[in-house]
């Protein structure tokens, strides 16, 4: 790897603005030296306030920028098929914002893509970086519960302000995300769990609009089998009375409880005894994740959430809808 990486990134929304971007310019080889939003006064106000010295209203001419080595691809879910392919043909490194692509069928034609011309990608599933779900999968590996069964996660909420106003918002734009804050929330746990608990085999579920105030689905149900044989299950709506968050990792001799989203404790229940670990995320949540591409990059390590591990959570999401 050469001694610096610059990484430009497309579509400096809200995600890039703590918990991704800084990132960039944070971790030792990286630098960030081009963005770009569709609105170049928005691109120009970014790169002023973040000290980046480019910006664009261009993908193409960001992607194509001779001093631009890496690219994030940060814009909502639909554009990251177009890009990444631009991204590919520029034989340039990749970062792609999760969920990968709406598709299973498009996660791995940009998989291939990358893979064809030798090129890195990686996908942000940052919580496989992260310190606190480390910790989980230390206590699994370490058969704290003993050898695990199954896993359940409920995750639900009321309606948002948006929601009720029906101001438009592309994360319930069925054309965009079709399955709404499912594609948005869900692929993070249930990328999580594979990470945790090895691939799924087999994944199914039932899906529908219950409350009709959008296009895209907001009641999920799934059920899947990891190829170790655990059982998983999980419920997801976006239309209840309260917010919840709940995940159980259940053994043969305790269980794990924690949530993916809440800042609570990780509780260890075995034996009759309770254990609490208490680990803060980074102020950029994605840090971890981004130190890591660039260890892997210097060949010290093998990052844990790639196109290939990134493409594989898209064909249980898609299972799970009945989409395949």
């Amino acid at each position: 790897m050469q001694q610096n990486i610059k990484w430009g990134i497309i579509g400096c929304g809200d995600v890039t603005e703590v918990k991704s971007g800084p990132a960039y310019s944070l971790v030792e080889g990286f630098e960030l030296v081009a963005v770009m939003r569709r609105t170049l006064e928005l691109a120009k106000d970014y790169a002023k306030r973040h000290h980046v010295k480019k910006y664009y209203d261009d993908a193409e001419a960001l992607i194509n920028d001779k001093e631009v080595d890496a690219v994030y691809i940060a814009t909502p879910p639909d554009s990251h098929h177009f890009y990444a392919l631009k991204v590919a043909e520029a034989n340039k490194i990749c970062c792609i914002e999760k969920p990968m692509a709406p598709s299973y069928k498009e996660c791995l034609e940009i998989t291939i893509a990358f893979a064809k011309r030798e090129l890195p990608l990686f996908v942000a599933y940052y919580r496989r970086s992260l310190p606190r779900f480390n910790k989980i999968k230390a206590l699994l590996e370490a058969q704290s519960i003993g050898e695990v069964r199954h896993i359940y996660w409920n995750l639900s909420r009321t309606q948002s302000d948006v929601d009720r106003s029906k101001d438009y918002n592309w994360r319930t734009d069925a054309t965009i995300a079709p399955a709404g804050y499912f594609d948005d929330l869900a692929s993070h746990g249930l990328d999580l769990f594979i990470y945790l608990l090895g691939d799924i085999e087999v994944a199914k579920g039932i899906s529908l609009n219950q409350q009709n105030i959008y296009s895209a689905k907001d009641a999920i149900s799934g059920n899947w089998m990891h190829k170790s044989g655990v059982l998983g299950v999980a419920s997801w709506n976006f239309g209840v009375y309260k917010r919840e968050d709940k995940v159980r990792i259940v053994g043969s001799k305790g269980e794990i409880n924690f949530s993916i989203f809440l800042d609570e404790p990780i509780v260890l229940l075995t034996n009759g005894n309770r254990n609490e670990f208490h680990i803060d995320n980074p102020k950029h949540i994605q840090k971890y994740h981004v130190e890591n591409m660039q260890q892997h990059l210097k060949k010290q390590i093998q990052h844990p959430s790639t196109g290939s591990t990134a493409t594989h959570t898209t064909w249980v999401m898609d299972s799970i809808l009945d989409k395949i």
